[in-house]
């Protein structure tokens, strides 16, 4: 079972809200808007995927069973239609689980990841598919150097956010996870779901960072392109990690979409 953050209002919740982190962070990447979302009406979770934040490793932490870890939460502790918050990997993850599960889909929040067939691996992401190289990468990872990392980024990682995400360099199992997930996989594999978010039918709210270098905000313009009616919003000043570095606008933003959903949860 899936560690997780959980909120929820007093009342009958509006419905349910999921969100899925990205690389390397944790669920606490979501904690303002759970809290936040709980506060308006809804129910909010925010899992750790396998061998993330507080979720025991599972190998191997490949892709397809990043997706198969998210299908069995939904089962476990959801069972209805979700708003799916997706950041990073958790978009590769979480969008592949939606088109595959189109009926547990109320709205979708996309937020600087990819979910082309096209779609070309970052520097990063490079280094870490390659072997012996990705090895030096991860085994080179320490507490200090995640923290000047993260802080080098933006001033928004305090010493807390740099523990809790260090927490995926825990151990050797941990470590070769991160390696498994992106060895495991070609955006090739993704012209398989062609047209499927489009197919979804369901509101959707494109949240990027104007200075991410990892997924840059053409990414965010061609999603918008190929989902239907999909609302676009750029945050000025901010880069890959929106949710950390612009907690309280992005905070705003999803709570601005989720009163523009309709009352309850459509029926399975």
């Amino acid at each position: 079972m899936l560690a997780s953050l959980e909120a929820a209002p007093e009342s009958d919740p509006r419905g349910t809200v999921l969100c899925l982190h990205g690389y390397p962070e944790s669920s606490q990447m979501f904690a303002p808007l759970v809290g936040a979302a709980a506060g308006a009406g809804w129910r909010a979770l925010a899992p750790d995927l396998p061998g993330y934040g507080d979720s025991d490793p599972d190998p191997p932490h490949t892709w397809t069973r990043m997706v198969d870890a998210v299908e069995a939460f939904w089962q476990e502790r959801i069972g209805e239609p979700v708003v799916l918050v997706v950041h990073d990997w958790g978009g590769l993850i979480g969008l592949r689980w939606a088109c595959d599960h189109p009926e547990a889909v109320r709205a979708l929040v996309i937020s600087d990841t990819g979910f082309f067939p096209d779609g070309k691996w970052h520097g990063l992401a490079q280094a870490m598919r390659t072997e012996g190289q990705g090895e030096e990468v991860v085994a080179g990872i320490t507490r200090e150097s995640l923290g000047q990392l993260l802080q080098g980024i933006s001033p928004a990682f305090d010493d807390d956010a740099v523990d809790e995400y260090y927490k995926a360099f825990g151990d050797d199992v941990r470590r070769r996870g991160q390696l498994e997930l992106y060895r495991s996989g070609e955006f090739s594999e993704l012209e398989a779901y062609d047209g499927k978010l489009a197919a979804l039918g369901v509101p959707a709210l494109i949240l990027w960072g104007e200075d991410d270098p990892f997924a840059p905000v053409a990414g965010a313009k061609r999603l918008v392109e190929e989902i239907p009616g999909a609302r676009l919003e750029v945050l000025p000043g901010t880069g890959h990690f929106i949710f950390d570095e612009a907690a309280e606008q992005t905070t705003a933003s999803v709570l601005e979409f989720l009163a523009t959903l309709d009352s309850g949860p459509p029926a399975l």
